[in-house]
């Protein structure tokens, strides 16, 4: 059951970076994913993934985020481990839709603003510092806004 909710965690995810990546200025990109619609939804997967774990004690009594022992504890149930991935993904997204739009406004192409975004899928962070660095590179700062 828990490997069919991760892999269901998924199924808006993948299409959503798809767009960004081969169609970033389609209308449908725009409404799902730009308009925060596709990462507000998966919010609110994760909202009910921590009520389950928290409130009803789908979590390992030892569940924290005081500790790395409690923390290790949290991944350590199914629950814990589908809301922490739900987490990534959601913000990842949101980091990745932002790397584009941030591109597009500076005018930098779209053909180097690709593997800051597949960087941003794989390994997260690594995006979002990709980007920052095409961004000074190319003379643009490297500020997240203005």
């Amino acid at each position: 059951m828990f490997e069919f909710f991760f892999l269901l965690l998924h199924v808006p995810i993948f299409p959503a970076w798809a767009l960004l990546i081969v169609a970033p200025g389609w209308i449908w990109t725009e409404k799902l994913v730009h308009s925060g619609l596709i990462p507000l939804a998966m919010g609110s997967v994760y909202a009910m993934l921590l009520f389950a774990g928290v409130v009803l004690g789908q979590s390992d009594p030892e569940a924290g985020m005081s500790s790395l022992p409690a923390v290790m504890a949290l991944f350590s149930h199914p629950v814990g481990t589908l809301t922490g991935w739900a987490h990534f993904l959601v913000f990842d997204l949101f980091v990745g839709a932002w790397i584009a739009r941030d591109a597009r406004a500076l005018g930098m192409g779209h053909g180097g603003t690709v593997p800051c975004l597949v960087l941003g899928l794989v390994f997260g962070p690594l995006g979002l510092l990709a980007h920052v660095l095409r961004k000074a590179y190319a003379g643009k700062g490297w500020r997240f806004a203005g």
